[in-house]
């Protein structure tokens, strides 16, 4: 009991991982790229032009929103995309994330 109010009044945070991300694609499709990435909590860093009309689009964002990205890539592009992840940092969730993951464990915690 001593441990979990220890926890409370130190007012914790749950923090997730942020990843680095490289997306390679046809140009005319930078537009569909750049939107979903902010919609997912995510920023585009730059951009790099690269031959025969490619592009790569670089940018942050928060592992948990990429769970289906690659379906939704190849969906973007007709599959004429490819990307890379690579651990960035960890980050605060938001408020409101934080509060829908409590009341989810709860629910669960719950439920057993």
């Amino acid at each position: 009991k001593a441990l979990l109010a220890a926890i409370s009044g130190a007012s914790p945070v749950i923090m997730e991982p942020v990843v680095n991300l490289e997306v390679q694609v046809p140009q005319d499709a930078m537009g569909s790229i750049t939107g979903d990435l902010s919609g997912r909590r995510g920023r585009v860093l730059g951009t790099r032009a690269l031959p025969l009309g490619k592009i790569v689009v670089m940018g942050q964002a928060p592992l948990a929103e990429l769970d289906d990205y690659p379906e939704r890539l190849k969906a973007m592009t007709g599959g004429a995309a490819t990307f890379t992840l690579e651990l960035a940092d960890y980050e605060v969730v938001p408020d409101n994330i934080q509060r829908d993951l409590c009341h989810a464990y709860k629910r669960k915690d719950d439920d057993d």
